[in-house]
């Protein structure tokens, strides 16, 4: 289970360093191979072990193929989906499509999101998370299993 925010500097050449409390636990369950992909609802990459991944992508590629809102889903999800592979030192070198998609900088966050990572640029993430806090400030109309959960 992957939780927590993770600060992160790409190097140069687009790599990041997985944080090492993760890196066994990728290795053993799949040799270090990663899929990443955008997140349609945000500038934000997501980054899956490999084993979740892939029943989304079975569950996506089942969506019937005439629906146009289905092939939308198909065509951003899985046509950006990339496999990645950590090296020995625990980097992966994020393509640069999806790096200008989600505007990552020098400085990224790497978000624990339970099966998967969010993928943030620091400061974009920085304001989305003060507009979120915003929010839950000013929503009155939480699920129903929001108001009956304790912290």
């Amino acid at each position: 289970m992957f939780r927590g925010v993770h600060s992160i500097n790409l190097d140069a050449k687009g790599r990041m360093a997985v944080p090492a409390r993760y890196r066994q636990l990728l290795q053993d369950s799949d040799n270090g191979n990663l899929v990443v992909t955008i997140d349609t609802e945000e500038k934000c990459l997501l980054v899956y072990p490999l084993q979740e991944w892939e029943p989304i992508q079975a569950k996506l590629e089942a969506l019937p193929s005439f629906n146009p809102a289905a092939r939308r889903i198909q065509r951003l999800i899985i046509g950006h989906a990339t496999d990645l592979e950590m090296d020995n030192s625990g980097r992966v070198l994020l393509p640069a499509p999806l790096r200008e998609y989600a505007g990552l900088q020098k400085k990224v966050i790497l978000m624990g999101q339970g099966k998967k990572f969010e993928l943030w640029d620091e400061d974009h993430w920085s304001e989305c998370r003060q507009q979120y806090l915003n929010a839950m400030r000013d929503d009155q109309q939480l699920p129903e299993e929001l108001l009956n959960l304790s912290l």
